[in-house]
């Protein structure tokens, strides 16, 4: 009976077994099993592990390395038979199947290093454009790059800290220590979607909308390289999958209106306007109401964050292509930036000025005259700012002919509101070089209308005189009022 059972635990594999293990890079258990016609080949020891079926239908169901594993690397594809191409890349995809640790730079460091050469190895097969991979490939493929890139991001610096949240320009970027793999794998991903033997039909099936969804979700990371890689891939995939074309759309303006009105923290907000300028570059006209609703409820509340420092040059492109493309949604844009104007944030001021000069050098006149009022009383609010750069930055508004243009057509409604702004910086700024630029613009409105600026400098001078009028009024009625009281009681007086 003994004899019996020992025999039966010799039970020879099937041929089916050897050929598929051989197939995806394993061999069986203790076998050392090598690939015929090859010097080399990936060798996997799985020692005392009960109940391993190299049958399995999924080539990728791990994330961690297997106990015992040992691994070797796989011939070259140039090594081996044109016909055989198809299998060898499978069985490399197999060896990228399996996420390492980077968190100990001493483990595994051969295998890491093998890995790297291996996906090194499927980009350049990939861009070499060798043939056409076959569907089974791709499907593996795309197996592959879920494993490795779809993970749990690590909590930013903030969270779960007890820490006060620092400004998002003041901190460092966390670097994912496994991009040595990840970049390869997005690398491999972007050469994929952007190969011309891709056949989108079928690449459709593979890449679908969960995929595209999770991948939108990993712009959350703060390694600016990974948001790079993912950036070009999207805007990839919006070009070339039509279908998905409105999931994108939707799922960004989620991401946004969650920043703008939950979170304001997103390490990603740049790199998706940045996708959405081209986006926004393509479209056609008349404009969809759609697309004037986005600029409306999301752009336009973008620059309420204290954060929009970080992202405000796309955010000021995609603004201005809006009204590049229609010139009636200027007025719009300038009433919603002044909605949103920053109080005490010089930097940001300064931002918005520059903003706002591109916003008016694509403006008409009849949509700049819908908006002169409001947007005048605050430019001569940044005109007297005592932050040098914001009064500066509002005086090079001057320095465009367009803009200066639309000036001199408006001059009688515009000069009386900022006259007395300018003439201020002339008497009490303290920085020299915003006199200098004070009296150049001054004497630009001298030659457009010299009885215009004749009219409004005797309306200063008026409105100055009654002031001080008004201000020695006033102190004459406070000496009565100490005066009487000093009658009344001049020792129970307390002056100030």
């Amino acid at each position: 009976m003994f004899k019996k059972i020992i025999k039966g635990g010799h039970k020879k594999h099937s041929k089916s077994d050897s050929i598929d293990g051989s197939l995806h890079g394993y061999g069986l258990p203790g076998s050392g099993h090598h690939v015929s016609g090859t010097n080399s080949s990936v060798v996997v020891n799985y020692a005392s592990r009960p109940g391993h079926n190299s049958k399995s239908s999924n080539p990728c169901p791990r994330t961690t390395l297997p106990p015992m594993f040992a691994v070797e690397p796989l011939p070259l594809f140039k090594d081996v038979a044109v016909s055989d191409r198809q299998n060898l890349f499978l069985r490399k995809l197999q060896i990228c199947c399996f996420r390492l640790d980077f968190s100990n730079t001493l483990k595994l460091v051969r295998e890491k290093e093998i890995k790297r050469q291996t996906l090194l190895e499927l980009v350049d097969f990939i861009q070499a454009g060798s043939g056409k991979i076959t569907e089974r490939c791709q499907e593996e493929m795309i197996k592959m790059v879920v494993v490795n890139i779809f993970r749990c991001l690590p909590p930013a610096s903030h969270e779960n800290t007890g820490q006060e949240a620092k400004d998002p320009e003041d901190e460092e970027p966390y670097l994912e220590p496994s991009w040595p793999h990840l970049q390869l794998v997005y690398e491999l991903l972007l050469r994929y979607i952007v190969s011309s033997d891709t056949d989108t039909k079928v690449a459709k099936k593979y890449i679908d909308h969960t995929f595209v969804s999770k991948l939108i979700d990993l712009f959350g990371s703060e390694d600016p390289r990974e948001r790079e890689y993912l950036r070009m891939i999207l805007h990839r995939i919006y070009g070339k999958f039509m279908v998905h074309r409105p999931l994108i759309r939707k799922a960004i303006n989620n991401i946004f209106y969650r920043f703008i009105y939950e979170t304001q923290r997103h390490s990603g907000i740049g790199e998706l306007l940045e996708i959405l300028g081209s986006i926004i570059h393509g479209f056609t006209l008349p404009m969809k109401e759609e697309h004037k609703l986005f600029l409306v409820r999301v752009l336009i509340p973008l620059h309420k964050p204290k954060a929009v420092s970080t992202y405000h040059q796309q955010l000021s492109y995609c603004v201005v292509q809006f009204v590049e493309k229609d010139y009636k949604l200027a007025d719009k844009v300038i009433r919603g930036l002044l909605k949103y104007w920053p109080m005490i944030n010089c930097q940001k001021e300064v931002l918005f000025l520059g903003e706002l000069e591109e916003v008016l050098e694509a403006t008409q006149t009849a949509e700049f005259q819908r908006c002169i009022v409001p947007l005048f009383r605050q430019i001569a609010r940044c005109l007297n700012s005592a932050h040098f750069q914001v009064s500066e930055r509002a005086l090079f508004l001057w320095n465009n002919e367009h803009i200066v243009g639309l000036i001199a057509h408006n001059r009688r409604v515009i000069l009386p509101i900022i006259f007395e702004a300018l003439e201020r910086n002339i008497q009490h700024h303290w920085n020299e070089d915003i006199h200098g630029l004070t009296a150049n613009v001054l004497k630009m409105f001298l030659e457009m209308d010299a009885e215009l600026f004749d009219e409004c400098e005797a309306r200063f001078a008026e409105k100055k005189a009654k002031a001080r009028d008004l201000e020695e009024q006033r102190e004459m009625i406070w000496k009565k009022l100490a005066d009487a009281a000093a009658e009344r009681g001049g020792d129970l007086m307390v002056t100030v």
